[in-house]
């Protein structure tokens, strides 16, 4: 059975979207097979990993709104052991249509529930709110991971997006687990990078990932050649990032047997 992470922030430019396919890619070059969701309407993921969002003609948005299997929206991807269902423009309709809608925070839940088995890993890129489709993302997961940006104001909005985390996990998900705070866009070079470090570090303490993603230009550029870090530049500082984040969330969950001295690929920087 599938581990269900939802990858959320509704504060912006946190490198959500860039966890999101470069975490899927990294679990899938390391054997694990990985679905990448596309629950954010911008559909950035999806064009990122080089789909083109107009000429998708099913989405997660008629799985959660209409009667479309989850199975017959999925599409390989050039990346080792990754899928995809996509996003479109039609998913910003999607918390109007539900509104009425009886049991509407399980919709995504229960489109996913039948392709659980087939994936080790199903990572959810929700949109930069909270609001239903977000809600709908973290009801279907097993745990969330939440990319903080080390700049200022990084703990800016954390207070809401946990308070509904704890308000899905005492009425609608109490499954539902934090898999961690995520560092991302780390400038070594800046002092006010690594004191937000520290902040983040003392207010979550053992929640940080020990992997902190750097700011690299590589990652940016990439999804402009509709490609993750893995195909566009296996050898890059932002795609060593993401394999060490995958290679650490495979020890936490038990789900690799390697020595702690082999848990991470060491870079210089």
């Amino acid at each position: 059975m599938g581990k269900v992470i939802t990858i959320a922030n509704q504060k912006g430019g946190v490198g959500k979207t860039t966890t999101a396919m470069n975490l899927s890619a990294a679990l899938g070059v390391l054997e694990f097979k990985t679905l990448l969701v596309d629950a954010d309407p911008q559909a950035n993921a999806t064009s990122g990993i080089g789909i083109n969002p107009k000429e998708v003609t099913s989405s997660i948005y008629e799985c959660i709104v209409g009667d479309e299997l989850a199975a017959d929206a999925i599409i390989s991807t050039k990346n080792p052991n990754l899928d995809i269902i996509p996003a479109h423009i039609d998913l910003v309709g999607a918390e109007l249509e539900l509104i009425n809608v009886e049991n509407r925070e399980y919709m995504m839940r229960k489109a996913l529930a039948p392709i659980l088995s087939s994936y080790d890993f199903i990572i959810i890129d929700a949109s930069p709110s909270l609001g239903l489709i977000t809600v709908n993302a973290l009801t279907a997961s097993d745990s969330v991971i939440v990319p903080v940006q080390c700049e200022y104001f990084a703990l800016e909005g954390l207070g809401k997006l946990l308070n509904t985390i704890k308000i899905i996990q005492s009425q609608i998900n109490e499954d539902l687990s934090i898999e961690g705070v995520l560092l991302t866009m780390y400038d070594t070079r800046l002092r006010l990078a690594n004191q937000v470090v520290e902040e983040v570090r003392m207010h979550f303490s053992d929640l940080v990932f020990d992997t902190v993603i750097h700011r690299n230009t590589k990652l940016g550029e990439a999804p402009s050649f509709g490609e993750t870090i893995i195909t566009h530049d296996a050898s890059c500082k932002g795609a060593v990032n993401y394999l060490n984040l995958a290679r650490e969330i495979l020890q936490k969950n038990e789900m690799t047997k390697m020595k702690d001295s082999d848990k991470y690929i060491h870079i210089d920087g």
